[in-house]
């Protein structure tokens, strides 16, 4: 292998754009909770510590997924030999010492946040993976938590509670269905996935189940007033987005599971607008 064809591998083992999600959810935590005019440098830092870990985790992830990457996922960096599963290891230990560096110094909830996810994230794949709806709860934590992070970094928490569950809430229905579509290959690694478990079709329920739970609770932030009429405006179609997504997982996971990312993009987009604009009257 040639060393942009390395380098290329390494930056696959990150998944950019879940890194830039993740990173993007950490701005919106802070921007919501209203402190990024004036703590910009902590926003950053915690944005830049959301990256970091995030591309370390993958990467760590693509290295003990190696064997079940084989089946489900060959054109990936490791088993197609773009990088050695010891240079993803160590390139995940230097992403996660890069995070460690910016996140402390950061507030001490913010720091605690931070710990924890790091730990998850090491974790995950050892010890949570094949845990019937563990690993799935685990991975939903996860990404509910970069909006808590952000809020942590500008020490005012409380108006990313509520956003924080909604997308774990969303992001719980998108494992699952992940689950489902890779079935045949965590199968033939002994995992105990939730559809292993309790099969396809029941877990796809649970799944869009939990996906109504979320839709009914999303007026919730116009309701307390954290954000204004604007983001219903926005969050409507990401709802519905997310529930035809769910309803076509049933036929094609593969399909369903994208689409539910996008709706997701589009709810967090909705958190934006909605406190950015939150003072418009509703009248409008």
């Amino acid at each position: 292998m040639t060393a942009g064809e390395t380098g290329r591998g390494l930056l696959e083992l990150t998944r950019p754009v879940n890194v830039i999600a993740a990173s993007v959810l950490t701005f919106i935590g802070s921007f919501v909770a209203g402190g990024l005019a004036e703590k910009p440098l902590a926003t950053a830092a915690a944005v830049g510590a959301t990256a970091l870990a995030v591309g370390a985790g993958n990467a760590i992830n693509d290295y003990f997924d190696r064997e079940i990457d084989r089946i489900n996922q060959p054109e990936r960096a490791i088993p197609r030999g773009a990088v050695s599963p010891r240079g993803a290891l160590a390139f995940s230990l230097l992403l996660f010492a890069g995070a460690v560096a910016l996140a402390i110094t950061l507030p001490t909830l913010a720091i605690a946040i931070a710990a924890v996810n790091l730990f998850a994230l090491i974790a995950y794949t050892e010890l949570f993976k094949g845990l019937p709806g563990l690993g799935n709860a685990l991975v939903a934590y996860l990404v509910g938590s970069t909006f808590l992070f952000g809020a942590a970094a500008v020490e005012e928490i409380g108006p990313a509670v509520v956003l924080f569950v909604l997308a774990a809430i969303a992001t719980v229905t998108r494992e699952i269905i992940k689950d489902v579509e890779d079935i045949e290959g965590d199968r033939a690694e002994g995992l105990h996935t939730l559809p292993i478990a309790i099969g396809e079709r029941r877990a796809l329920t649970v799944a869009a189940g939990l996906l109504v739970v979320a839709v009914v609770a999303s007026p919730v932030p116009y309701l307390r007033g954290d954000f204004g009429l604007a983001y219903l405006v926005v969050v409507a179609p990401a709802d519905a987005v997310m529930l035809v997504a769910a309803y076509e997982s049933f036929a094609d996971p593969s399909s369903g599971q994208s689409r539910l990312k996008y709706g997701m993009f589009l709810a967090a987009l909705a958190f934006i607008v909605g406190r950015g604009v939150r003072s418009l009257p509703i009248s409008l």
